[in-house]
């Protein structure tokens, strides 16, 4: 059963049924309060509203779970993407009002994206034009999306991707009202470990002061080792000359600063993202609870709107321990990229070897690439990633020859991206136009660049010409793969929200193709369970009958650090 709900400005409700075609098919009720509206229809299955970021809090706060529902801020974003408007047009329920009836279109509140604590006076939603019924508003959207829906070419996707992303919305909201379990007692026991003493006025504590001292004596004057510039300019006057002050680049070179160097990056790291303001700021009653953005990347994958959640350091991960009698099941998916570039490529040879949970690389090794399998892992991330040298380019040509289309699916999909042309995930979901949107030379999906890329190779062709169009190149031809995981991972979310309905566990952590489900000690064999159900249910709706598999593999811990990598 399917309503629509709408709130005025003056806080009011107004609610309806809805048919089979998204038309009103009763009368409109009144509600004080969308806790009150949402209250007093137990056997709505599915809401139709403006926005879960901006309702669905207040619901849990009431004690308030829905089963399902169709955010409409969601698919305005998604369908402004597959129409190559991505990043060109607002998206709020206010816009997409606007547009339908040649008003002019307000713009949608800034993004806050920085890693800080939310503000006392966050912007709320965009309003609609004085006089406008927000029911009526609601209703007329949900019509026009579900006809452009309609026109894609590809609706029944396209409608399960906005369904998708719309539990998404839900879940992220669940997940931040759980809350990771967090012992505050023992990150400051290991802040104190790692960094030593504070001192006072905000000064840097004992272990990094050390640290810069060794660096500077090392070069022989006084050099702040935060400051990049400084650094480049220190190893240049040691007859040294470095790109950049990056981890990979310092380790080749062979000078006394290089240790104490990265010893100093990696605490100032902690220091900065997870030291003790942070935990002052993000943990209370021994609860993290960040505030997660489904969608948040050009991909599809999850951002946070502060507090780091998707970049928690190993060490830091000590911190993150059960409550008494119960547990984390920890689950990581194996090799997503490769299975999901069988599955959505179709490739039969490559589909075989992903037919299974072994180990992707390792029977990609037993075909070829002399039994190695670093090499053929090498081989078929480089052909995801666009590697163009080096060990990579010299078994692209025997990955070409052994999986055909999967290795064409990939250079398709950069030759789109070169020209300009618009590029879908398997479900839909839309890379930017080539004018628009996310720089596609930058790392915003999460592309393990410093891995696979030349630097000096990849200076030198952001200097060539058409260096853009070979850019847009790189990342559509990683995001048919990346975009199409964060699709499946969407799916399994879902999935797995249903699997542990009934259960006390609750899902209180997801970060790209790994989730942490904190559960009593009794349930966590159930818990293993419903994962895997939901991973082999996720292939299924997302990708249809193929042989691929996407194992997840659980690891039932007391402590976050525990997990197997």
């Amino acid at each position: 059963m399917r309503w629509a709900v709408a709130e005025a400005d003056d806080g009011g409700v107004r609610l309806c049924p809805l048919d089979e075609a998204g038309r009103a098919s009763g009368p409109v009720r009144v509600a004080r309060d969308i806790v009150a509206a949402v209250r007093e229809q137990p056997e709505v299955t599915r809401w139709v509203w403006r926005s879960s970021a901006e309702i669905y809090g207040r619901l849990l706060n009431a004690g308030i779970r829905v089963e399902r529902c169709y955010d409409a801020e969601v698919a305005e974003t998604l369908l402004l993407g597959h129409e190559g408007q991505w990043g060109r047009q607002p998206r709020s329920l206010a816009a997409a009002w606007a547009r339908l009836h040649g008003l002019p279109v307000p713009d949608d509140p800034p993004v806050r994206t920085a890693d800080t604590q939310p503000s006392l006076f966050e912007a709320g939603p965009v309003p609609l034009p004085p006089g406008t019924d927000p029911l009526e508003a609601l209703l007329a959207v949900y019509a026009d999306q579900l006809a452009r829906t309609e026109a894609t070419g590809c609706p029944a996707r396209l409608r399960l991707l906005i369904a998708a992303e719309s539990a998404g919305m839900l879940i992220a909201a669940e997940m931040r009202q759980a809350g990771v379990p967090w012992r505050a007692d023992v990150h400051r026991e290991l802040l104190d470990e790692l960094l030593g003493e504070r001192y006072p006025g905000g000064l840097e504590p004992r272990r990094l002061a050390e640290l810069a001292d060794e660096v500077s004596q090392a070069f022989g004057s006084r050099v702040r080792p935060d400051l990049p510039a400084e650094i480049v300019k220190a190893f240049a006057r040691a007859g040294i000359r470095i790109g950049s002050t990056r981890a990979w680049e310092l380790r080749d070179i062979d000078h006394p600063a290089v240790e104490p160097l990265l010893q100093y990056k990696k605490l100032y790291r902690l220091h900065t993202a997870h030291g003790w303001s942070w935990l002052q700021s993000w943990v209370r009653e021994g609860r993290f609870r960040p505030e997660y953005l489904p969608g948040g990347a050009v991909s599809g994958r999850w951002t946070t709107h502060g507090g780091g959640a998707l970049q928690i350091p190993k060490v830091v991960r000590r911190a993150v321990v059960a409550d008494p009698g119960w547990r984390l099941v920890v689950a990581d998916a194996e090799q997503m990229e490769p299975r999901v570039l069988a599955a959505v490529s179709r490739d039969r040879g490559l589909m075989e070897v992903a037919g299974s949970a072994r180990d992707v690389y390792a029977a990609l090794s037993d075909r070829g690439f002399s039994g190695d399998r670093a090499q053929a892992k090498l081989a078929l991330l480089g052909a995801i990633y666009g590697q163009t040298s080096g060990d990579a380019l010299k078994h692209l040509a025997d990955l070409r020859r052994r999986f055909p289309a999967a290795v064409g699916y990939v250079d398709d999909a950069a030759r789109a991206g070169e020209e300009g042309r618009l590029v879908r995930t398997w479900l839909g979901r839309t890379c930017p136009p080539a004018s628009g949107g996310a720089d596609p030379g930058s790392d915003e999906a999460g592309l393990p660049q410093e891995e696979l890329v030349d630097p000096s190779q990849a200076a030198g062709t952001q200097r060539g010409a058409g260096a853009s169009a070979r850019a847009r190149g790189r990342f559509t031809r990683n995001f048919v793969v990346q975009g199409s995981a964060a699709d499946w991972a969407l799916l399994m979310l879902a999935a797995l929200r249903r699997e542990l309905s009934g259960l006390q566990a609750q899902l209180v952590f997801f970060q790209h193709d790994e989730v942490i489900v904190h559960c009593p000690a009794q349930e966590a064999t159930a818990v293993n369970e419903a994962i895997q159900t939901a991973a082999d249910l996720a292939g299924t709706i997302a990708f249809g009958d193929t042989p691929v598999r996407f194992p997840l593999t659980p690891s039932v811990v007391a402590c976050y650090a525990d997990a197997k990598e």
